[in-house]
C-alpha cells in the first residue's frame, strides 16, 4: 500500500479524479518540461462525460501558467477507463490515469508517490504483524511512516476549515441546478432542538453539508478518500471534536486508523466512482469513518474491523449518477447519510461484536465491492448517463 500522504489529499473540488488529479498532472508535466509555451489536454472517460459538470476544464485553465486548451473527448486507446493526455507544444506528450482519490499514474513514468510504503496487502496480514509485534493498528502506520502525524496535523485543519467555512456560506451552487446552500440554516435549526440526540443529529448533517458545499463551490476540502465522499470523515471527525471534546492528537490517531481501512480498499479494489460506483467513495467514506470513531473506544481489532466492514457492506452496489456531472444531487445529502450511518456503524459493532463474532471479514466485503463494482452498468458510473442524472430533467441550455 502507499503512503497515507497519497490517500489524503487537499485541493479544489468537486471531484478528486476531475480536479485535484488532473491539476496535479499538469504542474508536474510542466515541471518536467519547463520550457512548454502551450498546453493541448484531452479528456477520455468520465473526465470527459462528467468534466463541464465537474469543472475540470477551468481547473485546468486557471491552473496553468502558459496558454491550455481543453478538449473534451469520448474515445481513447487505454485500458483505464478514466484518463487525459498531456501536449505541449513540442509534442511531447504525458498519458494520464486518474485512478481516484486525486491520485495518478502517468505512463513510463516514476515518481515516489506512486511507490508502496506497506508490504500487507490485507486487513488480515495486519492483525497478524500487529499481533507478532505486539503492535497496534497506530503503532503499524508509525513504524512504516514515522513522521506522518505532521502531516496528519495539517490535514486535520484542513478539514476543520472546510467545516467552519461551510457552515458560514450562503447563496447558490455553482451550475444550472441552482441548488441553495444549507449548511448554515440547518446549523442555526439544530441548535434550536432541545432534545440532545436530535440536536447532534442534525448538526452532523450541518458539517457534513457544509463540507460538500465547499466542495460543490470547488473550495478546498480533503480526500477521504474521494473529494465526492469528503463530507463524510471531516463531518464526523468535527462532530468529535465539538460534541465528544475529543482532542486533537486522538482525532489524528483516528484518521491513521480510518486511513488504513482506505488504502486497504484502493490497494484491492478501488475508490473510484468511475470505475466501482458511488460503493468506492461513499461506502468507503462510510467504513474509514465507522473505523476512526471505533478505534477511540475500543482497541480491538475485530471491532473497529467490523465498524468499517459495515460501512462498505450497506452501501454495496451503490450507484454513482449526479445530476447533470455536478457533485450535488445526490452526492451532498447521501455525504450526510453516511456521515449518520458511520456512527450507528460503530455502535452496532461495539455492542453486536461483544455478544457475537462477525462472520463476513472487512478484506471479503471490499473483494465483493470489487466484484460488485465491475458488474454495475458503465451508464451508472460518473458517466450522468443513466440513474437519477437521466431521470431528473433540466433546462440543458443553462449549462455553462
Amino acid at each position: 500500500m502507499e503512503s497515507l500522504k497519497e490517500l489524503y489529499k487537499f485541493g479544489p473540488g468537486p471531484s478528486s479524479s476531475h480536479t485535484i488529479a488532473p491539476m496535479r498532472a499538469l504542474h508536474l508535466f510542466l515541471a518536467k518540461f519547463p520550457m512548454s509555451k502551450s498546453l493541448t489536454i484531452n479528456l477520455y472517460g468520465s473526465l470527459s462525460l462528467t468534466g463541464k459538470g465537474h469543472f475540470t476544464d477551468v481547473i485546468l485553465i486557471e491552473s496553468s501558467p502558459i496558454p491550455c486548451s481543453v478538449h473534451f473527448k469520448l474515445e481513447w486507446d487505454y485500458d483505464y477507463p478514466n484518463g487525459l493526455t498531456i501536449t505541449n507544444e513540442a509534442d511531447d506528450q504525458w498519458v494520464v490515469y486518474s485512478l481516484g482519490g486525486g491520485s495518478i499514474q502517468i505512463l513510463n513514468e516514476n515518481f515516489d508517490f506512486q511507490k508502496p510504503i506497506y508490504p500487507e496487502s490485507s486487513f488480515e496480514e495486519i492483525v497478524e504483524f500487529c499481533n507478532r509485534k505486539k503492535f497496534s493498528l497506530i503503532d503499524y502506520v508509525l513504524f512504516y511512516e514515522p513522521y506522518i502525524r505532521d502531516y496528519l496535523a495539517i490535514i486535520l485543519e484542513e478539514m476543520m476549515d472546510s467545516v467552519r467555512h461551510g457552515l458560514e456560506v450562503e447563496g447558490i451552487l455553482p451550475g444550472p441546478l441552482k441548488v441553495t446552500r444549507i449548511a448554515k440554516e440547518l446549523y442555526r435549526k439544530a441548535n434550536t432542538y432541545e432534545v440532545v440526540s436530535e440536536r447532534e443529529k442534525l448538526c452532523l448533517s450541518a458539517y457534513a453539508y457544509a463540507v460538500m458545499e465547499e466542495n460543490a463551490s470547488m473550495h478546498t476540502v480533503v480526500t477521504a478518500p474521494t473529494c465526492g465522499s469528503s463530507g463524510v470523515l471531516a463531518g464526523v471527525i468535527y462532530f468529535l471534536k465539538e460534541h465528544r471534546n475529543i482532542l486533537n492528537d486522538q482525532l489524528i490517531d483516528a484518521l491513521i486508523v480510518g486511513g488504513i481501512f482506505g488504502n486497504l480498499v484502493k490497494q484491492n479494489a478501488t475508490i473510484s466512482g468511475a470505475q466501482g460506483g458511488c460503493q468506492a467513495e461513499i461506502g468507503v467514506g462510510c467504513a474509514m469513518a465507522a473505523a476512526a470513531v471505533t478505534s477511540l473506544s475500543s482497541h480491538y481489532f475485530s471491532i473497529i474491523e467490523y465498524a468499517a466492514e459495515i460501512g462498505i457492506e450497506h452501501h454495496l452496489g451503490l450507484t454513482c449518477d449526479p445530476v447533470g456531472g455536478y457533485v450535488i444531487i445526490p452526492c451532498i445529502e447521501r455525504n450526510a447519510v453516511a456521515a449518520q450511518r458511520a456512527l450507528d456503524a460503530s455502535f452496532m459493532a461495539i455492542n453486536i461484536g461483544s455478544i457475537r463474532q462477525n462472520r463476513i471479514s472487512f478484506d471479503m466485503v471490499v473483494s465483493t465491492m470489487n466484484e460488485t463494482g465491475e458488474k454495475i452498468a458503465v451508464e451508472l458510473k460518473e458517466t450522468s448517463l443513466g440513474g437519477l442524472a437521466s431521470i431528473y430533467k433540466f433546462d440543458e441550455d443553462t449549462k455553462r
